[in-house]
């Protein structure tokens, strides 16, 4: 049984000083603070409110990578770390540059050619489907492409699960379902149930597509197994693509990948004489078999490619008795930009997402540079960038660590905090992984909170955010989001925050910043995080992940 850290003091005096969405509720006067709770972080809301309205400004144009507004926000992130205090965190240099391949959709009236049922069927981009150049070619050519229904597309050996046994793909385009096999059926007794294992997420399909030879993959979009409406997938797979270079990651790459409708494949399917839901339903059971379609796919992707780089902005402040081991903050700076093709608002501003993160961030080192005494234990704050790519930036900076990863105590990561009153409850992102939750236990406890397992692990959250980069190295992470049980309105007004913040926000231009939102939620999660990065800079102990966690022997392997 793991055991309970309690907290040397409930409350640290402080001077004053951002993939299932979080809530964002509509401006209004903040709450008072729950009774008994007196933030010690309180003053610190007005200097989170004026980095959260700078970074989420037009000013800063979303935060694209390789554009003026990643220029204006790295030099910002830089410039308030200097001020503060803290150090460069990366070998002497505030940036760590991460190489880029950076991929730009040209004929964006691209559609998919079928040949089916003695005709052809076609499917346009937006509308039916989001695909797009994966291989870095300026021309990808894909001709009579036999297309094969892999179910998941899942080679789980310790599941005892193949989809692409004894299938040759090779030059082939797979059709594959998003989330794990057993998800459709909820079948609790396949993979981990409810809560979505890696395999479940979009990334995995796609790579191992890849691995499998296909020349193409298209997921079928479902917005309860994928956590998420198809206006996501359309502005987010929208405009250049990011990835880092073969030279980075040499892993075999799909000409072409992305995602089509479930309608479109419905209307796929039953041209080729196929019901569509009969062999989803098929795909959730042991035995399942793919199933080639009649059918062939012909498209034309043609693109610009240009090799460059973003930055991640690194600081630290060093220990003063172990400064060789580090505990990490992490968030990530970047947005989807601007769409020049919109008319009106063209400007994603990423207010929650994740300006949040990035402006907590900063408040949090600053308290920590004015801590007395000062933390023992290194702690880096690492702003990233390309995690709306992929979690590129988080991706280079794990393999290519300032602090060695097997020096790294614990990375607590900050993305899309919630801007509403305070909750009852901090919702802890893969509860259970690690002892960081006992942790956060005392932490919220000193706040009057409890800390509760996220609602929709079937969603993946675990693996959409730069945390998951450390967990792949052995590296405890702690992802939280704030609960929805506020104590201003209770559950009913946390539940309306969530489903507003979906709706009207999430990848979209209406994720803005507006005076009069309350911040108080978010500035006393921020202090949560920091007396937890402040308790295990303290002391000489490291937090050990659970016993069934898949991240457990990475960690154990890099201790002996």
């Amino acid at each position: 049984m793991r055991h309970i850290l309690i907290l040397a003091s409930a409350a640290l005096t402080l001077a004053a000083c951002s993939e299932a969405p979080p809530p964002a509720a509509p401006a209004a006067a903040p709450a008072a603070a729950p009774a008994g709770y007196r933030s010690t972080f309180a003053n610190s809301g007005a200097d989170f409110g004026e980095r959260l309205k700078k970074l989420a400004s037009d000013e800063f144009e979303g935060r694209e990578p390789g554009t003026l507004g990643e220029r204006l926000t790295t030099a910002y992130i830089k410039d308030q770390f200097e001020r503060i205090g803290l150090k460069p965190g990366n070998n002497g240099s505030w940036f760590q540059s991460v190489p880029t391949v950076e991929i730009t959709l040209q004929n964006t009236d691209v559609v998919l050619d079928v040949a089916v049922g003695g005709g052809h069927e076609t499917f346009a981009r937006k509308t039916d489907m989001m695909v797009v150049n994966l291989s870095a070619k300026p021309e990808v050519a894909i001709k009579d492409s036999d297309i094969v229904f892999v179910g998941y597309g899942v080679n789980a050996p310790e599941q005892n699960w193949n989809d692409y046994a004894g299938l040759d793909v090779k030059g082939k385009t797979v059709i594959v379902l998003v989330n794990d096999p057993g998800f459709g059926n909820n079948d609790a007794e396949l993979f981990k149930g409810r809560a979505m294992t890696y395999y479940g997420r979009w990334t995995y399909k796609l790579e191992e597509a890849a691995r499998q030879g296909a020349a193409a993959a298209l997921i079928v979009h479902e917005t309860e197994g994928a956590g998420y409406g198809w206006d996501v997938i359309e502005n987010s797979w929208n405009g250049p693509q990011f990835d880092l270079p073969a030279s980075e990651d040499p892993a075999p790459r799909l000409d072409a990948g992305g995602w089509i409708t479930k309608a479109a494949a419905e209307r796929l399917f039953g041209k080729a004489g196929l019901d569509f839901a009969a062999l989803r339903k098929s795909a959730d059971v042991r035995g399942f078999k793919p199933q080639a379609l009649p059918a062939k796919l012909t498209t034309t992707l043609r693109s610009t490619i240009r090799n460059g780089s973003s930055d991640n902005v690194v600081a630290m402040l060093p220990g003063t008795t172990r400064a060789d081991e580090a505990i990490v903050y992490s968030a990530h700076w970047d947005h989807l930009g601007k769409d020049a093709t919109r008319t009106g608002d063209q400007i994603f501003n990423g207010a929650v997402d994740n300006a949040t993160g990035v402006a907590g961030l900063i408040v949090i080192a600053e308290a920590f540079a004015k801590q007395n005494p000062p933390p023992q234990r290194t702690i880096v704050f690492a702003a990233v960038t390309l995690e709306e790519s992929g979690l590129l930036g988080s991706r280079y900076y794990a393999t290519h660590p300032p602090t060695a990863m097997d020096k790294t105590v614990a990375d607590i990561n900050m993305d899309a905090m919630s801007l509403t009153s305070v909750s009852r409850n901090l919702s802890v992102v893969g509860y259970g992984q690690s002892e960081l939750d006992d942790y956060l236990k005392a932490a919220a406890s000193a706040q009057g909170r409890v800390i509760t397992p996220e609602e929709s692990p079937e969603k993946g959250h675990f693996f959409r955010s730069d945390h998951f980069n450390f967990a792949r190295k052995g590296v405890p992470s702690l992802y939280i989001k704030s609960g929805t049980d506020l104590f201003d309105g209770g559950e009913a007004a946390g539940r309306a925050a969530v489903a507003d913040y979906g709706k009207n926000r999430y990848h979209q231009v209406g994720d803005e910043y507006k005076d009069g939102m309350p911040l108080d939620g978010a500035t006393a999660d921020l202090e949560a995080l920091y007396v937890v990065g402040s308790k295990l800079a303290s002391e000489t102990s490291w937090p050990q992940w659970a016993a069934d966690s898949e991240f457990k022997a990475v960690r154990d392997a890099a201790k002996k």
